[in-house]
């Protein structure tokens, strides 16, 4: 399957896609030391959130998706130089809302679960209206 969406994703800053079937992702990102949080190496949450979000998206893989809203948990930290894995798929579609399951790992731990509710529109969301 081809992907249809975030074409222009950098997999530097957010992953790029290993796996893509009907409803289903798994994306990985490498962390790099830009990441960094602070000295000791702690990744910033928001490359992991970015990965999730990015996951999701392509699980649900329309040119109009956006996300709408997220309740993840952080389970573990992530440390410069591990590989994160996210695995997402659709669990519920009802008209233009997707909800999509996904789980992140590094180092053959958890460090984040949730779901989020993305919106397949009619048009780009930067089309106004």
């Amino acid at each position: 399957m081809e992907p249809r969406t975030h074409l222009a994703i950098h997999p530097d800053w957010v992953g790029e896609v290993v796996e893509l079937a009907e409803g289903e992702c798994r994306a990985r990102l490498a962390t790099r030391p830009e990441m960094a949080a602070d000295d000791r190496g702690l990744v910033h949450g928001g490359f992991t959130f970015g990965l999730a979000d990015y996951a999701v998206m392509m699980a649900v893989n329309h040119p109009n998706v956006v996300l709408g809203a997220a309740e993840v948990r952080f389970t573990a930290p992530v440390r410069v130089g591990e590989v994160m894995e996210a695995r997402a798929r659709v669990v519920e579609a009802g008209g233009k809302r997707r909800k999509v399951r996904v789980e992140i790992e590094a180092a053959g731990r958890r460090v984040l679960e949730g779901t989020l509710t993305a919106f397949v529109l009619d048009r780009h969301v930067l089309e106004g209206g």
